[in-house]
């Protein structure tokens, strides 16, 4: 075989390798809600398959740059989305996912904390989350999903709006557990998942169920994915019956046994 053969073989093998190597990395966009359940879930699963995966975090919906909507808006590239469940609506509907590549992965309720060393409160019952938050000094809510709901409709349904109107702040970007754990805030609500992680606060429960709003997170394999097929083998691996242990473990609820509420927060 002369030199030349032995040269372009080589070149050959290592463009084939290159696309090999390159074939076996995903990239996903995911929100806070399921983020934690995902840091639990991804190291394993791409080892046994032998993947790298490169994790964008960013906000389900919202105009600023690190929202997942507007990084695919900007063209920035993806193999799946991992959201709140109506905001992949949206992406659906603009043509930005492959359709039925949607995949349920968990629902997710809203809790609240406070910080870490101050007296635990009761927030099981209507009467009782309204006197709590009566009497907080200030209180915190997410810019996301059930953030709007907390905004527009928990403190109405309570009968509280004009009270809260001057104490109840809107934290984007922060964790809401985070600004209660710095002292900012006395109370902190934000989908559980969100709040489990957070050092320095206590958690008191989640808001009563029938003033509860619950959150639906799916994913689905982005439209110009260049691994739709690996893209669909995770989405099938984080949906599947076996990881659901670990998912419920960081706060998050079964799909199937949780009622989801659409309202006017969407």
């Amino acid at each position: 075989m002369s030199k030349k053969i032995q040269i372009l073989c080589l070149l050959l093998v290592g463009i084939f390798t290159s696309a090999g190597l390159q074939a076996k990395e995903l990239t996903v966009m995911i929100s806070g809600g399921f983020k934690a359940a995902w840091e639990k879930l991804e190291p394993a699963y791409a080892k046994k398959e032998g993947l790298t995966i490169k994790t964008v975090p960013g906000p389900s919906m919202g105009n600023s740059p690190d929202a997942i909507p507007s990084r695919l808006a900007a063209g920035q590239k993806a193999d799946v989305v991992i959201m709140v469940g109506y905001a992949l609506d949206a992406l659906d509907k603009q043509g930005r996912v492959l359709a039925d590549s949607r995949r349920e992965l968990a629902d997710s309720k809203i809790g609240a904390v406070i910080k870490q060393g101050q007296p635990k409160q009761d927030i099981s019952h209507e009467a009782a989350l309204r006197e709590v938050l009566l009497n907080a000094k200030s209180i915190a809510y997410s810019d996301s999903a059930s953030g709007k709901y907390v905004e527009a409709q928990l403190f109405k349904k309570l009968g509280i709006e004009k009270e809260t109107a001057g104490k109840a702040h809107k934290i984007e970007k922060t964790p809401v557990a985070q600004t209660v754990a710095d002292g900012q805030y006395a109370i902190g609500f934000q989908q559980v998942s969100e709040l489990l992680p957070v050092q320095g606060v206590t958690f008191i429960g989640k808001i009563p169920d029938n003033l509860q709003y619950v959150t639906r997170f799916a994913g689905a394999v982005v439209k110009n994915s260049e691994h739709p097929q690996e893209a669909k083998a995770l989405l099938d691996y984080l949906a599947s019956a076996q990881v659901q242990k670990t998912v419920q473990a960081t706060g998050l609820d079964a799909v199937e046994n949780a009622k989801v509420q659409m309202s006017a927060a969407q």
